[in-house]
């Protein structure tokens, strides 16, 4: 099926006949677009969670700026290193530095750590995930040796953009942000919940159109799911099957993207990750931070963080991964966007 020729009504369509049990043809439609682009390769990478401040106050969010329950963390500079150190020592080549989005951490101290970790690490690649943040900021921090930046766009609908976030989030800064970094030449990535409050099908399909016309490196996508201490709690969790089916229709959209096979999706199925390969997956980020600051770090409830998707359990991984048919890679596992390969 070409779904890059499809309508939004097209894919709204697509969209609700998969919703609750998504198609074996599409699934492995999905699967064989990216063995022909990647092959069978599941592309690790070293997640830092280096501080659960945050000056936003997303409704969704378990880190939120108005959640008085979080026990707020922030690692120093010789910690994070550590983490690096560690994950070096493992054989990891790319470490994705997330947080909130907070202040403490200037351009001057972010800059410092990243070209600190490149300085250790010449050939690895730095991810980050701190969220909004100016035009020179992003320019500082691609000159400090920054390769990647994660920002998921959350959702394509500025209305229900403003159903997710407080009026003092701006939808239409969040998508210049992400233009932004393209334009300085990062290897971008956006994505979104499935399952969110207030989503439709409409919604979902406006995010594969987005994503279309952004054509970022890669696309995170997970399962929304409740956390305690938000306004959303109590509010019905994303389910295994839809985030499947969005998968599939962002790998077929996007053929050459990175896709991760995220934390969430395992905690709602412990066989989540295997099904997303499947799906058309082809990444996994075992966390790296340290071990007592892991569940401090509570985006929504009940997150996976002692398991295989540890990275001190990086044997029981590799494990999952080749009994599910596929190759753990250590490499830096550069996007295809935009190459000629």
């Amino acid at each position: 099926m070409d779904v890059t020729a499809m309508t939004k009504k097209e894919l709204m369509e697509l969209i609700e006949l998969n919703r609750d049990e998504p198609s074996s043809e599409l699934l492995n439609e999905a699967a064989s677009v990216r063995d022909k682009v990647y092959g069978r390769h599941i592309f690790v990478r070293g997640l830092i969670e280096f501080t659960n401040h945050c000056k936003n106050n997303c409704l969704y969010c378990g880190i939120r700026s108005a959640n008085t329950k979080v026990h707020r963390y922030r690692l120093t500079k010789d910690e994070i290193m550590s983490c690096v150190k560690e994950g070096t020592s493992l054989g990891f080549s790319t470490f994705v530095l997330q947080g909130g989005e907070d202040l403490y951490y200037s351009d001057d101290v972010l800059a410092d750590i990243i070209y600190s970790i490149k300085e250790y690490a010449p050939g690895c690649a730095v991810t980050l995930s701190v969220g909004e943040r100016s035009y020179e900021s992003y320019k500082r921090l691609k000159s400090a040796g920054a390769d990647r930046y994660l920002l998921r766009h959350e959702t394509a609908s500025e209305d229900h953009y403003n159903m997710l976030h407080p009026s003092s989030m701006s939808f239409r800064n969040r998508i210049k942000c992400l233009y932004d970094l393209k334009n300085l030449g990062y290897q971008v990535g956006a994505g979104f919940m499935v399952g969110s409050p207030y989503q439709t099908s409409a919604n979902l399909a406006d995010d594969l159109l987005f994503l279309k016309e952004l054509e970022p490196h890669m696309v995170g996508i997970g399962p929304f799911i409740s956390q305690a201490d938000t306004p959303f709690r109590g509010e019905p969790d994303g389910t295994l099957e839809s985030t499947l089916t969005m998968l599939a229709l962002v790998r077929l959209m996007l053929p050459r993207t990175l896709l991760p096979a995220t934390t969430a999706l395992g905690t709602i199925d412990s066989h989540g990750r295997e099904k997303g390969f499947d799906a058309g997956a082809n990444v996994v980020m075992p966390n790296l931070s340290p071990s007592d600051r892991r569940k401090d770090y509570a985006l929504y409830d009940n997150k996976l963080c002692t398991g295989a998707e540890s990275a001190e359990k990086i044997n029981d991984l590799k494990t999952i991964i080749e009994n599910a048919g596929y190759i753990m890679d250590m490499g830096r596992g550069d996007s295809l966007v935009n190459s000629e390969q």
